[in-house]
């Protein structure tokens, strides 16, 4: 088999359109979704321990966190509020992540148990999505936003 310039250029054309088709993901990208996906996972795990260090760290400064009764919330906001919840269980499921250059986008069933303000546990089950951005070679989370299936 000759190797050409053609056929150089030919292959490179077909594997570029595979990219861009989907069919094949650039290594950056399969790192960068796992990357995410770790995120995902510990700030899941910072809600359940109330570890404020690891919510700030996670949290973008620009983060606009909302919730699924509507309300919205800054950074310091949702620490805030993050940091009274008592959470008996949160889980995860159904988790997508789609990275499109600096920006990621998660989608996930939140599944969890907590103690209202009453002390009786409520159930939550919720659509979550998530806006990560790359900041400072970081994945940071921009924007949340819940709604209750």
């Amino acid at each position: 088999m000759t190797i050409n310039r053609r056929g150089l250029t030919l292959a490179g054309a077909g594997a570029i359109g595979l990219v861009l088709a989907g069919a094949i993901q650039p290594a950056s990208a399969n790192g960068d979704e796992a990357a995410v996906k770790q995120n995902v996972e510990a700030f899941r795990k910072a809600m359940l321990t109330n570890d404020k260090a690891q919510l700030e760290a996670l949290s973008a400064p620009q983060l606009s966190y909302g919730h699924s009764a509507g309300k919205i919330e800054n950074k310091a906001e949702f620490v805030a509020g993050a940091l009274k919840a008592t959470w008996k269980s949160i889980a995860l499921s159904d988790e997508t992540v789609a990275v499109v250059g600096n920006s990621a986008v998660s989608r996930f069933v939140f599944t969890g148990q907590n103690v209202g303000a009453d002390g009786k546990p409520n159930d939550i089950k919720l659509a979550i999505l998530m806006v990560w951005q790359k900041q400072d070679g970081h994945w940071k989370l921009l924007a949340r936003q819940a709604a209750r299936i």
